[in-house]
């Protein structure tokens, strides 16, 4: 339902219908609070609020359940539980008075009920009008919990996000903070490739979208309203992080810019079309979730079907990154250092979210799944990024820094005229970072680096990356040396 200041519903309608649901919370055991007010031509009583709870015999045993009508979807709520509203003023707790209101008489209706139990309970709220011609009313109801700023108008499945949220906000913060440091050495270093400029991106739209979700939830928590477009721009850009890190993973286990210089043509078509999918995916889920979710059934996006075809998507994007890292294993042994911590790591986190939401889906009471996966998803996140995080590092003890080549340098390889596979892949090199030079210092690489056409494209390369070494270490002069004979050569 819309959502109006301090108005959790507020509309004007008409049905068809002689029962309708209208919208559904989740009330704490002993604070929960619905506040009504509802308006209707006299002459159109009575009619009724309905209020079920999750028990398997009141809501699943009348929602979308069309064999029932609506004397039989009235007959499972309990009156002892005072489950029926009779918004009529033979009901004193309806709070029903007759007004005038032109040549019509209407009924006004303003009241409230506390909701207890003896655990969290999801409500759903619903009007009737057994045998009638159709319901016609305005209504507006606030549904809260308690009076805490941080609970209040949070259904009891949301307690708890804005709080993570924030919290995750200052961790990737210095995540992506230390992410430029890094670069930055790297940049130094010329070893700052397009894969772990791709990982900057993704933590840095991610820190994006956990500050819009943080915006919307802290506007939520003051008036139980919010702003939508900021909610879906914050899913919006949690999405773009996770396929831009998913690309980059799979890049990576291809070897692009580690073991290669680019992508075969046969490879970057397959690349494109899967993610074209997987965005394509990503668009459905968003407008299934906008159109066709239905509150009375959905809790959360992986309870759906675009929510299963993500995780299908994954797990196929799983099998393509395992082929990859193993091909590139066969062909760059020495690459171990590096390929085997990230195949490992990542292999969890590729299963993380699929088991995570099979485990919602059957193991986690429905009222506490929103929070909990919020919370799970993000944690799956953060995990992905602390782990490149730690071994693309540029530091002198890390021994699974997986580049070798200069940026400066896979320009040459692409300037092959050939442009067949020696063009695509690196020479085989070990990682060799010993040292970090700072941009403050001379680069005498590209200082003494003369091109011979008479060397073959790939012992320039390699008389380069061993020059590096050698200027890392302060040898400069056998450095220049060896470009020089190289040279003549």
């Amino acid at each position: 339902m819309k959502r109006k200041k301090v108005i959790h519903s507020s509309s004007r309608r008409c049905w068809a219908k002689d029962w309708v649901f209208l919208t559904r919370f989740c009330f704490l055991t002993d604070f929960g609070r619905l506040d009504f007010r509802f308006r209707y031509p006299k002459s159109r009583c009575c009619q009724n609020i309905l209020l079920y709870f999750d028990d398997s015999s009141q809501w699943p045993a009348v929602y979308k359940r069309p064999e029932k009508n609506c004397y039989q979807k009235e007959a499972v709520l309990r009156p002892e539980n005072n489950q029926v509203i009779n918004l009529t003023t033979r009901y004193t707790w309806s709070g029903c008075v007759v007004r005038g209101d032109g040549n019509e008489e209407v009924l006004s209706c303003v009241g409230g009920r506390s909701f207890r139990s003896v655990r969290e309970r999801w409500w759903y709220i619903a009007l009737s009008k057994c045998g009638g011609d159709g319901l016609r009313l305005e209504y507006e109801m606030k549904l809260t919990n308690g009076q805490s700023f941080w609970t209040q108008h949070f259904s009891a499945d949301e307690f708890g996000i804005l709080e993570t949220d924030i919290t995750f906000l200052v961790i990737f913060s210095m995540v992506f903070l230390l992410s430029c440091y890094f670069a930055y050495n790297l940049k130094g270093r010329q070893l700052l490739h397009t894969t772990y400029k791709m990982f900057m991106m993704a933590a840095g739209v991610e820190v994006l979208s956990l500050l819009f979700h943080c915006v919307y939830w802290g506007l939520y928590a003051r008036d139980g309203v919010g702003n939508g477009s900021l909610k879906l721009l914050g899913k919006l850009l949690f999405s773009i992080s996770f396929l831009v890190f998913l690309l980059m993973l799979i890049l990576l286990g291809k070897g692009f810019t580690v073991t290669r210089a680019r992508i075969s043509h046969s490879g970057s078509v397959k690349l494109s079309i899967y993610m074209t999918v997987y965005t394509m995916t990503y668009v459905i889920l968003f407008i299934y979730e906008a159109e066709f979710f239905d509150p009375g059934e959905v809790l959360y996006a992986y309870d759906s079907p675009a929510g299963y075809g993500l995780m299908g998507l994954q797990l196929l994007a799983y099998v393509w990154f395992c082929y990859a890292v193993l091909v590139s294993l066969k062909h760059y042994p020495e690459k171990q250092s590096f390929y085997v911590p990230f195949f490992t790591t990542y292999t969890l986190w590729f299963f993380a979210v699929p088991v995570m939401a099979l485990i919602a889906n059957f193991g986690i009471p429905r009222w506490a799944r929103e929070k909990i996966v919020n919370g799970i998803q993000l944690g799956i996140h953060l995990y992905a990024h602390i782990v490149f995080l730690v071994i693309t590092r540029p530091s002198a003890a890390n021994k699974n820094f997986p580049y070798h080549v200069r940026t400066s340098q896979i320009g040459i390889l692409l300037s092959s005229p050939k442009g067949g596979e020696g063009a695509e892949s690196f020479p085989h090199h070990a990682y060799g970072n010993s040292s970090f030079l700072g941009d403050s210092q001379p680069n005498f690489t590209e200082l003494f680096s003369i091109q011979s056409v008479s060397l073959s494209l790939h012992t320039k390369l390699r008389c380069r990356v061993c020059c590096d070494e050698l200027s890392s270490e302060g040898n400069f002069q056998i450095c220049g040396s060896l470009l020089f004979h190289t040279a003549q050569k």
